[in-house]
């Protein structure tokens, strides 16, 4: 997330304040989802990141200073015996291990750390006397609760009575939840029945609890896993121990809940469930995550409605909220014009996502997206990163609606685009795959790029139309026996040919980047790419903001680079690439005795071509430039220099050499 300056803070956290607060109504009031909960808590998270960096903007009221939820009016309102805390999120290890750091800054004895699954479900206590069940009690805002005992009382996995506990009271908190596999089966009973489905096992928990009617709660499974016991006859030390004490009073607490000496033994529990989550029973989102020692954790206290001593590690959600910084328009092997937004990083399933295709014109207008609105997005197939929807009412005041054909004109002022009646694609007048795909097999094999000797612009549309290659990575492919069957090729040629593309599997970085063809990568900036990264998988998994620290690459260079990289078929040839054998070599360094030094040439040179200078001058750490400007240390003088030239040289206070000084600075 960009920083934001005051001002737009402010109105940005009170769009988000309304934002979640609906959402919260609607969730834990109607039992109604308006939007996944990955979504919801990423737009939790931006409000608190939001909140810490100007915390005089923090109010009393906000989402992040109170407990989800609220009263419905058709139960009785009944006070918690002691308030019910939700739990601050993190969201990877970084933020866990600040975590552990400030209650390490409290706390002189070594801690422990008990970790659970974190249920999705309805939190609820139950109140038992003498060891009879007398009252349930829902969540509520965590100070009064819903009084729903009739209900709960259906639970089969609720204890009427506790076993071994029959003096005193007893207050045990847990989460009543649905089992996805009964959850299933009542949706295909609806189905079966032409009713409309339920949404997920949450709200239908929540829901079905919330019931006027216990009848109809009884005949629906709901279960009750307990997690805590905030009262009871006996002394408990742990969090480990009071799962063992749940247990022997008749409660189901989960039996995958351990403890861990450090949070790298954390992680590793976190890491082996990441994936086996989904083999659980219920559906989870994370992990509960506590120092394990209940003194300690009571003397830790509270910050705001959380207890200082837990937090909830989140998974990477399905779904999370971002920002549409920019909407490019990429073009495809065919001509196809696809805008693409540019977006924050944010992970969803578990990798980071920076941009979306939004496929079309159509799709954009169907959506209404533009630029700088807050969309929820995810990853169709676990795949593809898609917009899902725009979050309307975090839209900047007077965000100008999106138009392809301007876009297309502002991007590309050089090309013509026409949509052909009946398709939703726009795409280059006049191209056709094989023409584009020649275009970049000449380009591929030029002498900046690859520099393969003999594959020209005849040979390269002989080799096309004969339908020998198909993308710059066929090239690696190729036979002499298929390259002697073309008209054009004898046995020397056939072999010159082969060879020259042999030679060329290994070229230096910024060649090979060069060669892509990646819009607005000219000779330099492959070279500052390939000199600031190092190796070609290091570019292609490089953040905007990694491109944009570059000399000399800017936000539209920036977004080209990133979303060249990200491009699923570009990806394809990369692997193709590498299984034909082919990738650059990584720079080993860019030091050398002319690092730092600029330098341009003018006029021709005797002893060796301007490209074999310009080679010979990168490879001991100086940079080429195409023109003189006010950084040039050198201009290197040839034949035929005009007087234009050596004035501008003089007025920016650049050296002048000639060929001999430059070939004894390159020795």
């Amino acid at each position: 997330m960009k920083p934001l300056d005051k001002e737009k803070a402010v109105a940005r956290i009170a769009a988000l304040r309304d934002l979640i607060n609906d959402y919260r109504y609607n969730y834990h009031v109607l039992d109604v989802s308006v939007m996944s909960e990955g979504a919801a808590d990423s737009l939790k998270h931006e409000l608190t990141l939001l909140e810490q960096q100007f915390p005089d903007l923090i109010t009393a009221d906000s989402p992040t200073q109170r407990i989800a939820g609220a009263i419905s009016p058709a139960f009785r309102s009944v006070a918690h015996s002691r308030r019910m805390l939700s739990l601050n999120d993190v969201f990877n290890e970084e933020e866990l291990r600040s975590w552990e750091l400030r209650i390490q800054k409290l706390v002189t004895s070594k801690l422990d750390y008990f970790v659970d699954i974190k249920m999705d479900g309805l939190a609820s206590a139950l109140i038992y006397e003498n060891g009879l069940l007398v009252r349930a009690i829902t969540r509520g805002d965590g100070l009064m609760g819903e009084e729903v005992t009739a209900n709960v009382r259906t639970i089969d996995s609720v204890p009427l009575r506790l076993r071994g506990a029959d003096k005193g009271i007893v207050e045990v908190r847990g989460e009543i939840v649905m089992y996805k596999d009964d959850f299933s089966a009542l949706n295909a009973e609806r189905a079966a029945a032409g009713l409309p489905l339920f949404a997920n096992p949450r709200n239908l928990a929540a829901g079905t609890i919330r019931q006027l009617d216990p009848s109809l709660v009884a005949a629906r499974p709901l279960r009750f896993h307990a997690y805590d016991i905030t009262q009871s006859p006996v002394l408990i030390k742990t969090h480990m121990q009071a799962y063992a004490y749940l247990r022997e009073l008749g409660f189901k607490a989960n039996i995958q809940a351990t403890t861990k000496p450090g949070i790298e033994d954390v992680m590793v529990f976190a890491e082996e469930w990441e994936e086996k989550r989904h083999e659980l029973p219920f559906n989870t989102d994370g992990l509960v995550v506590k120092v394990n020692d209940r003194n300690i954790y009571q003397e830790l206290g509270v910050v705001g409605k959380a207890p200082r001593a837990a937090v909830a590690y989140k998974y990477p959600a399905e779904e999370a909220t971002t920002i549409v910084r920019d909407i490019v328009i990429s073009i495809g092997r065919t001509g196809a014009a696809t805008p693409v937004a540019v977006m924050d990083p944010v992970v969803v399933a578990g990798s980071t996502v920076q941009h979306a295709s939004l496929h079309n014109a159509d799709e954009i207008e169907r959506k209404d997206i533009r630029k700088g609105d807050t969309v929820i997005i995810y990853k169709a197939g676990d795949i593809i990163p898609q917009v899902q929807k725009v979050l309307v009412e975090l839209r900047l005041p007077g965000a100008p609606r999106f138009s392809m054909e301007s876009e297309l004109k502002r991007q590309y002022p050089d090309l013509e685009f026409v949509r052909p009646a009946g398709e939703a694609v726009y795409r280059i007048k006049g191209a056709t795959s094989k023409l584009l795909l020649k275009q970049a097999l000449i380009h591929y094999a030029s002498k900046g790029a690859l520099d393969i000797d003999t594959l020209g612009e005849k040979n390269v549309a002989a080799l096309v139309d004969a339908g020998l290659v198909g993308d710059l990575a066929d090239l690696y492919t190729l036979n002499k026996e298929q390259v002697l069957g073309l008209e054009r090729f004898a046995e020397l040629s056939a072999d010159n040919l082969i060879h020259a593309i042999t030679d060329s599997k290994h070229p230096a970085l910024a060649r090979f980047i060069y060669g892509l063809g990646i819009r607005h990568v000219g000779t330099q900036t492959a070279i500052d790419l390939a000199n600031k990264f190092k190796k070609l998988d290091s570019v292609g998994t490089a953040s905007l903001e990694d491109l944009r620290e570059v000399e000399g690459v800017g936000e539209i260079v920036a977004e080209s680079v990133l979303l060249w990289f990200d491009e699923e078929s570009n990806q394809a040839l990369l692997a193709k690439f590498r299984k034909n054998g082919v990738w650059p070599e990584d720079v080993k360094s860019v030091g050398g005795k002319l690092a730092g030094k600029r330098f341009v040439i003018t006029g021709s040179l005797e002893s060796l071509s301007r490209d074999q200078a310009a080679d010979k001058i990168r490879s001991l750490g100086g940079t080429f430039q195409s023109s003189t400007g006010k950084d040039t240390d050198y201009l290197v003088t040839g034949a035929n220099v005009g007087a234009s030239k050596l004035e501008k040289a003089r007025k920016f206070g650049t050296t002048v050499i000639g060929e001999k000084d430059l070939l004894e600075m390159l020795k």
